[in-house]
């Protein structure tokens, strides 16, 4: 029999301003509470006139994983190496810093002439010891190439992981899983996850429910009894141990759902930088400064 994973504890959002000035919605201590994610931010959705969209300017990063997943607008990246290249609606990049890059990410230029809707998520997965000084790499994931499935009311884009019988394409260094689910009113949707991950779900749009079924057997038959935990628009809420989630959503929904492997490495955080000792961050400053944090 199957454990179902309940809702441990409700994290609420709150508004920072990141980049250039543009505003995102964050939960509360992110970084602190669930391994391997170090944040989650929900770019928007805001609309903006012509020349007013804003993104991130030229930035460093070492030890770290930045996913930016795009639901609304358009967005254009370079970065020290000479690499460059956009994002549109539902393009996907997976961008690992390993021991450094200097990059920015900024609105497209056409989008910033005419102004318009932005709305996206970009997350922060955290890196272990062997793995903080790798090669940095892209890997970018068109929204035509990007993998969806549907079924009974549920529609998925699977980032990383598997839903419904559906695998991401995206290598990870570490156990992801990525998803971004909307349900129709009165869906379900039954997701299996790794026992030894942590799990979240980040709900964006309506509200859910989570169903914590315990399984009753009595020859010949089986019945199930359990509560129902809310889930509401603004909240990240971090699951219990178990091997899959049992969802449901009466009036319709969108969310997030993440999991992936507790580290149990010290972390030291500073600004860009998230590495294992406070010795390591004043390298990478210092790398930073004269130049060599790219070599």
């Amino acid at each position: 029999m199957r454990t179902t994973r309940s809702v441990a504890e409700i994290v609420p959002t709150h508004i920072v301003r990141e980049g250039g000035g543009f505003k995102v919605r964050r939960p509360y201590r992110m970084g602190r509470v669930l391994s391997p994610f170090l944040l989650i931010d929900e770019m928007g959705p805001v609309d903006y006139g012509p020349g007013e969209a804003l993104g991130a300017p030229w930035h460093p990063h070492r030890g770290f994983e930045t996913v930016t997943y795009l639901l609304d607008g358009r967005m254009r990246h370079e970065d020290s190496a000479g690499n460059s290249g956009e994002l549109n609606p539902g393009d996907v990049q997976w961008m690992t810093a390993g021991r450094g890059i200097i990059h920015c990410e900024e609105p497209h230029r056409e989008f910033l002439k005419t102004g318009g809707r932005t709305h996206g998520f970009q997350i922060w997965v955290n890196l272990p010891s062997s793995h903080k000084m790798m090669e940095p790499r892209y890997q970018e994931v068109p929204s035509t190439e990007s993998p969806i499935v549907e079924q009974d009311g549920v529609w998925a884009r699977v980032i990383a992981g598997e839903c419904m019988g559906t695998t991401s394409s995206i290598d990870t260094k570490i156990p992801i899983t990525l998803i971004h689910v909307k349900m129709e009113s009165e869906s379900r949707l039954v997701q299996q996850l790794q026992a030894d991950l942590n799990g979240m779900i980040y709900v964006f749009t309506g509200e859910i429910n989570l169903e914590n079924e315990i399984t009753v057997k009595k020859n010949p038959i089986a019945f199930g009894i359990g509560a129902k935990q809310v889930i509401q628009d603004g909240e990240l809420a971090l699951l219990s141990e178990g091997e899959e989630i049992l969802i449901e959503s009466q009036e319709g929904a969108e969310f997030l759902i993440l999991a992936g492997p507790e580290l149990n490495e010290p972390i030291e955080r500073y600004g860009p930088f998230v590495m294992n000792t406070k010795e390591e961050i004043h390298q990478a400053f210092m790398d930073y400064q004269n130049g060599t944090l790219t070599s």
